[in-house]
């Protein structure tokens, strides 16, 4: 089943977001109270809906519960960022990622619960989308379309394990390579597949999104146990 997701405010960042993930398989509800704004992009995502993200009624009624992301990509609207990100919140949405103008507005929305904070200033809606379809990556650079260099915290679970045996060898299944990895303050350039992985190391690696995200719903299937 493709994954649901929210986005709520349709402006630059959140009609390159919502745009974005539609054309990545996603299916797509975009909300904002400027009706322009939804005809605009109603062709280009799943759903287009004008109305209040700030009224809980009107969440309740898009039958948010079944969504799987929400991105609140409202701007300079602070109260209504914060307003949206609470009752998303509360009304059970598993991830949000939630867009902060200043340091300060980031500050409140993690205190309220946004799962990640993005600064538009700082971080083009493409890239944030790869942030958020490959779940385990922290930051991604495109290289070719759905194609890039990525970067992610090792799970607790890599620890003791080989880049080859957790599929980052470069004579693996999935050709996704590790091209760095930092032990705490020691930086390994280029590591050997023998490399051996702790805890909390980061990984920088470089393959497809498509191989990239299969590795790692493996890896979170098995230490699941699904």
């Amino acid at each position: 089943m493709k994954k649901q997701v929210i986005v709520v405010g349709l402006g630059r960042f959140g009609s390159s977001v919502a745009e974005t993930l539609f054309n990545l398989g996603y299916d797509v509800l975009a909300v904002d109270k400027d009706e322009a704004r939804i005809q605009s992009i109603a062709t280009r995502v799943t759903h287009a809906v004008q109305g209040d993200a700030t009224s809980e009624a009107v969440l309740k009624e898009l039958g948010i519960e079944k969504f799987d992301v929400a991105i609140v990509a409202v701007g300079t609207d602070i109260q209504g960022s914060v307003l949206s990100t609470i009752l998303l919140k509360r009304l059970g949405v598993p991830y949000i990622i939630a867009r902060a103008e200043n340091e300060l507005h980031g500050s409140i929305l993690e205190k309220i619960g946004a799962d990640k904070v993005v600064y538009p200033e700082r971080e083009m809606g493409s890239r944030v989308v790869h942030v958020l379809t490959l779940k385990d990556v922290v930051d991604y650079i495109p290289v070719l379309q759905r194609y890039g260099v990525a970067k992610l915290v090792a799970p607790p679970h890599f620890a003791g394990m080989t880049l080859s045996e957790a599929g980052f060898g470069r004579k693996g299944k999935w050709g996704v390579v590790a091209l760095l990895v930092q032990h705490g303050n020691e930086l390994v350039v280029a590591p050997s597949d023998t490399e051996i992985m702790r805890e909390g190391d980061i990984l920088v690696v470089i393959g497809s999104d498509d191989k990239l995200e299969g590795l790692l719903t493996e890896h979170g299937r098995g230490q699941t146990g699904e």
